[in-house]
Formats: structure tokens, sequence, C-alpha cells
């Protein structure tokens, strides 16, 4: 993904997006664009795979200022993160680098008050949507885990939320609740069997947050995203490089941050699988992520942390499932789709998942146990 031959070049299609070719030539690159496409399967921000004419590939990025109302404080937030884990990675391959605007800045700002910006493609690595690869997975959650180790001592403090709220169940319980009494878009009725689901555990969504009130949750710096295709992997040996998507990178809880990574990674289907009987919480995977994870950073996890683990996947999973469900009854807003129900399905593997660790809570909590002892 770092050479002409595997993008595969076509000079014709940099002049079908006028306006990213008009923003490429605002960034510092080694040479002229010569290829744009959009990239990756990104939910929220509009994506472009550049190649100039010295070979050398980047990412150009808009960042969704419907999502991302202060996108100015994004910005700031990664900057700052970058420059911390730049100083500990162990090569420029390990952590992300901002190309530099002409006038000197790391990202743009045009006429439409639209923020622009520009990674350097991090050569000779591949990302995947999903796996079962037990190695493969063990990795992502080192990886995760690396970044939590680095951003220990990070001033929590000094980072704004770019997402007020993100991880706040207990607020996405209001809008969810806000948007079933309003049912703008009529489809209340189709999905009451999914707003009873989420309702009957609505008790059970705010327990993080009330650890947190109580001072057994202590704010780190976050992900908030840590899917598997975050994690850049290294081509040839797999081993995780560094993580990616960094706009959700704020103040919150190393728990939500695990707990992302196993609804996304340890479930044996796709997120938006329609056949819920493909969908199930792989025990294997939970436990494998668990190891890899605790390996990284479990020395600077509190106690409480390690012992929240288990109800950070459950939280963030219905998190999730809530959040798909109210932006389906809200007409979609949020997540893009690719058909009318797909914010419905999405929201039906979550609860699924949910289902299976109700049942599965002991023998969650014994494998955390195992591998904290590792």
């Amino acid at each position: 993904m770092s050479n002409a031959s595997s993008i595969g070049i076509d000079d014709g299609l940099l002049a079908k997006d006028t306006t990213a070719k008009e923003r490429l030539h605002l960034f510092q690159l080694d040479g002229e664009p010569i290829f744009c496409r959009r990239y990756g399967g990104g939910h929220i921000n509009d994506t472009y795979l550049i190649m100039d004419d010295t070979a050398r590939t980047y990412i150009l990025q808009k960042i969704n200022t419907f999502v991302f109302k202060d996108p100015l404080c994004v910005m700031r937030n990664i900057t700052a993160v970058i420059d911390s884990l730049s100083h500990t990675a162990q090569s420029p391959r390990h952590v992300l680098e901002l190309v530099q605007t002409r006038d000197g800045g790391l990202w743009h700002v045009d006429e439409a008050n639209d923020y622009w910006r520009v990674y350097s493609f991090i050569t000779d690595s591949v990302c995947y949507q999903k796996t079962d690869n037990l190695s493969l997975f063990y990795e992502s959650a080192s990886t995760f885990g690396a970044f939590q180790k680095q951003l220990a001592d990070f001033p929590v403090h000094s980072l704004g939320y770019t997402i007020p709220g993100f991880h706040d169940t207990p607020t996405r319980y209001r809008a969810f609740r806000e948007a079933v009494n309003e049912d703008r878009c009529g489809r209340v009725q189709g999905a009451a069997r999914e707003i009873e689901f989420a309702l009957e555990r609505e008790t059970r969504a705010g327990a993080l947050m009330e650890r947190h009130a109580e001072g057994a949750l202590p704010l780190r710096v976050t992900h908030n995203d840590t899917k598997l295709n975050n994690v850049l992997f290294d081509r040839r040996t797999r081993k995780g490089l560094c993580v990616i998507d960094l706009d959700t990178v704020m103040p919150g809880f190393s728990v939500t941050d695990f707990g992302d990574s196993i609804r996304f990674g340890a479930s044996t289907a796709a997120e938006d699988e329609p056949c819920i009987d493909k969908v199930s919480l792989s025990l294997r995977l939970f436990e494998t992520y668990a190891e890899g994870f605790l390996s990284a950073c479990g020395a600077y996890l509190e106690p409480d942390e390690i012992a929240s683990l288990c109800d950070g996947a459950y939280t963030i999973t219905l998190e999730n499932g809530v959040r798909f469900l109210t932006d389906y009854l809200c007409g979609d807003e949020y997540y893009r789709t690719a058909y009318k129900e797909h914010n419905l399905i999405r929201c039906r593997t979550q609860f699924k998942l949910v289902s299976d660790m109700e049942k599965a809570e002991d023998a969650m909590q014994a494998a955390i146990r195992r591998a904290a002892k590792k």
C-alpha cells in the first residue's frame, strides 16, 4: 500500500473530486498529487488515499463537523497526543504524522469552515476489518494497551471533549428516550422489541458513571473507538504498529476502551450481520484480548479498573446498541447507512452480544482473573 503497483495509479481519478484535489495543494507533499480516491470504511469523516509523483502516499481527511461540533478541539487533542507518543515511539511507523500545510500549520480551514488534514501513510502497513486469528487479535489488544501505557502520565485534563458525554451512558439513554417519545420518523412501532430490550437494562447502564463518581474509576486518555480496524499492523510480521483514527481521543475510562474492542472484535459476526443466529460472543477471543491488553498496560491500571473490565464490555456494547437504535429512530443522522434498516440491524447485533454477556458473566470474570495473573 505504499507504492504505485499496490495502489494502481489512474491519473484520471484525481479529477473526479475537485474539492479534495484543491485541498491537496495546500499541504507540503513531497511531489505533485497524481492520485486521489475515497478510502476506507469509516462511518464519519470523508477520507481519501493520495499519491504524489514521488510515489509517496498520504491520507487526506475532511472532519465531519456534524459529528464533531468543535473540530479545533479535535485537532488540538490529536496534535498533543501525537506529540506525546512521538517521544516514546520506537520508530516513525509507530505513531501518526501530520503533514504541514504550506503556511506551517497542521490543518487547513476552508471558506466553508471545513477542517482538512493530511497524514503520512505508514509504509508497509495493513489493517483488518475482522479476524478470528488469535495472534492478530492479541496484537491489536497489545497495541491498544500500549497506547494506554504510553499515555498513563499524560495530563488528561488538558484534553477537551471532542464529543461531550460520548460514553456517558445515562445521557445516551436520555437521548434514546427522547427519540422514542418524538418518533419523528414513524419507526418506533417497528422497533418495539429492541426498545423494550434497552429499557429493561437502563438501570445497569449507569454503573460505570456511578463508580467514577465514587472515585473508583479514574479518567484516562482514551481512544474511544478501539475497533480492530483502528490498528495498523506490519504487512510482513503482522505485529501491531500504531493506533489510528484519533478524533475521539479525550478523557474517558480504560474499561470502555477495552469494552469497545470486545463488542467489535470478540463477536463471531460483523457489526451489521443481518442473520442474528451468526452473532455470538467468543469467549476464546475475549480471553485472548484480555491477555494482550493487560500484558501491555495491566501494571498501569488500578485494581478497580481491572475488576471493571467485564462491566466495561457489557456497558459499551449496550450503549452502542442504544446509539444505533437512537440513530435509526431519528432517521440515520449520525452513522452512514446503506439501507433503511441498517442501524436497526446494527442495534440487534449489539443486543445479541449483551444477552450473551449476561449468560457468560462468570466465565468472563474468570478469564480476566487468569489474564491478570499472567
